[in-house]
């Protein structure tokens, strides 16, 4: 059976929290790993909220090191300290993320009982894991900030209807139909390519702070997700721009371009509270597969 993402958004508000949307910060678990992208202030507390253990936390992505992205990292970083959190817990940003959580360690000095791994990255993938990879490009928020993508390597697996029929016994031989190698038993010849299929993979892509660039498409195209900032609608386009960030407009055009299957928009501009049928309605005039998360929703793949 394939395996399943989860998807809980934490938080989903922009640079000032309000009484309905967090700071922004987003879980993803896949299998034994729990990646949290981003950690705006009050993450944890959210992760209550949400039912969720904050010590199952494997990776923590940092987009930018603005405030709202930010600041929950050093009560999380305690929290863990103080919850006999034993893994080696591996934070991943841009350039100066190493200097910056060094002296987040400084300034709150907890007794830390587990090790902390940070690494500066760029352009690529960044990490390779068990039937996953991660991979980051740069984006221009004004200071170093990354967009992120989660992709799933579908597993092989033996059609048991087909293997069934062609008389192949279960045993040995299967491991080496699943490695695309063609077998012999009791004199007859099975093929790989006749007896094996390969799962869907999976793509989720996380778009935050950022101006529209030509690194987004690139690294967005076919996702099963694509999450992107909704801070500003099309109105207030020029002021996006002198923001360095997006508009929902141009959120939904980069989505529809990249053939994706679904756009959510999080980051959502305290300004919209009172409108967010006209924020979405501007979406999906572009791309209709688009929805807008608010705190603690989930979502399956």
């Amino acid at each position: 059976m394939a395996s399943k993402v989860h998807l809980t958004f934490l938080g989903t508000g922009d640079q000032i929290p309000s009484r309905a949307r967090n700071h922004t910060s987003i879980l993803l678990e896949f299998n034994d790993e729990n990646i949290l992208i981003d950690c705006g202030e009050g993450t944890q507390r959210q992760f209550r909220k949400a039912g969720l253990n904050p010590c199952k936390v494997t990776r923590i992505l940092i987009t930018h090191w603005h405030g709202d992205h930010v600041l929950g990292i050093p009560g999380l970083l305690s929290t863990l300290a103080s919850s006999g959190y034993n893994k080696t817990l591996f934070i991943y940003g841009p350039k100066g993320t190493k200097e910056k959580i060094k002296k987040v360690l400084e300034v709150f000095n907890f007794y830390k009982s587990y090790e902390i791994n940070v690494e500066e990255i760029g352009s690529g993938v960044f990490y390779s894991g068990k039937n996953f990879f991660l991979e980051a490009e740069d984006m221009e928020h004004g200071i170093p900030a990354l967009a992120y993508s989660f992709s799933e390597t579908g597993n092989i697996r033996i059609d048991k209807e087909k293997l069934k029929k062609s008389g192949l016994p279960e045993g040995p031989l299967l491991q080496k139909l699943k490695e695309g190698k063609d077998v012999v038993h009791d004199g007859k010849k099975f093929k790989s390519k006749d007896l094996i299929y390969k799962e869907n993979d999976k793509k989720i892509s996380v778009v935050l702070d950022t101006k529209i660039n030509k690194n987004i498409l690139p690294l967005i195209k076919n996702s099963d997700v694509f999450i992107c900032e909704g801070t500003y609608s099309d109105e207030l386009k020029k002021e996006a721009e002198e923001h360095l960030h997006m508009t929902v407009k141009q959120a939904a055009e980069v989505a529809k371009k990249g053939k994706v299957k679904r756009l959510i928009l999080t980051h959502v501009g305290g300004r919209h509270s009172k409108d967010m049928k006209g924020l979405l309605d501007e979406a999906t005039s572009v791309f209709s597969e688009t929805t807008i998360a608010r705190d603690l929703d989930e979502v399956e793949i």
